[in-house]
């Protein structure tokens, strides 16, 4: 239920032509719209809309419990009216289905002010982050580069919406350092890797193979190794110094696995899906993919937005990007 539970706002929507107004519910780092409001912004009739809502639950595309929530209205006969909201995610979903282009506009405008209202809540918050400036230094950062990339680029709504819930969790993952590691912004608290276990070049090299056979993937191109560029860096994430590896947990080698074959572009073709692969079957064969419940620790709008990111960011940006990917991880298992 949103009433009672989290601090709401209230904004205005018009699309760009002025024939949609809406007052749009902003809460919890995303927007909710009621299903009336949906058929208004996409012209088509709530009953539509209300089927659209029921297949995409009913093919678990997204999941109820996230996307859809409980709003208590008083009406003007006096009584209090209970209405169903429904996020981003589920907004953006119905527009694909009614192909709808009010929905491009939506989620360009959704976009801007989730945009504008993250950052104006952590610019709230920032005497208290101040604290411990490198703290405040990492997030603005990692703000700083989401919103680069949102400014420059034209997203898919998977891309936008992953963006903006790497700013949220990654936020998130902030706030319970601030609070349980004493302010400080670490890669502490990660999972020390086994004794004995290394990712070799000639099990990454497999691996890419078996990928490579996917006939979504066939190409001459993909996985064809430009030079020797895949196998030292897949040494370089078991370096050690004075007999200390430098990434001792498996979420900074995992981390730094998906930074080094997304920016180092060591196959002729496919380094942002070799890459965003090598990371899932690393966590995987550490036992680190998924939660104890069955749930990804990482969905993928989010993962689609951290190799988006990692394209997109300045080699002086990796440390920030290696920070976000470990805390999101290590977020997820609290």
């Amino acid at each position: 239920m949103l009433n009672g539970e989290h601090m709401s706002e209230v904004v205005l929507y018009k699309d760009p032509a002025g024939a949609v107004s809406l007052e749009v519910k902003l809460v919890g780092e995303t927007v909710w719209l009621d299903a009336h409001q949906m058929a208004k912004l996409f012209g088509r009739d709530r009953t539509v809309i209300v089927r659209h809502v029921g297949n995409v639950y009913k093919t678990k595309e997204l999941d109820p419990a996230s996307t859809r929530a409980e709003n208590a209205q008083v009406a003007a006969d006096g009584k209090i009216r209970r209405m169903d909201l429904y996020n981003l995610d589920m907004i953006l979903s119905v527009g694909y289905r009614v192909n709808s282009k009010q929905g491009t506009q939506f989620r360009i405008w959704a976009t801007q002010v989730l945009r504008e209202h993250i950052v104006r809540g952590y610019t709230l918050n920032e005497a208290r982050l101040r604290q411990d400036q490198q703290h405040l230094e990492g997030l603005q950062k990692a703000i700083g580069l989401i919103g680069r990339v949102l400014d420059t680029r034209e997203l898919a709504a998977s891309e936008a919406t992953g963006l903006l819930k790497v700013i949220a969790d990654y936020s998130a993952a902030l706030v319970l350092l601030d609070d349980y590691d004493h302010k400080r912004l670490t890669l502490a608290g990660g999972t020390a890797a086994p004794a004995g276990f290394a990712l070799t070049y000639e099990t990454a090299r497999a691996a890419v193979d078996r990928l490579a056979e996917q006939p979504a993937f066939r190409s001459s191109l993909f996985g064809r190794e430009k030079d020797q560029g895949f196998k030292g860096l897949l040494g370089a994430i078991y370096q050690s110094f004075g007999g200390q590896d430098l990434y001792p947990t498996i979420e900074e080698k995992a981390a730094h696995l998906l930074y080094f074959v997304v920016k180092n572009h060591p196959f002729s073709d496919g380094n942002k899906r070799i890459g965003a692969f090598l990371f899932l079957w690393f966590l995987d064969a550490h036992g680190l993919l998924y939660l104890p419940d069955g749930r990804k620790r990482l969905v993928d709008a989010t993962l689609v937005a951290l190799t988006l990111l990692i394209a997109e960011s300045k080699p002086s940006e990796k440390e920030v990007m290696v920070a976000v990917i470990v805390n999101l991880v290590n977020r997820k298992s609290m």
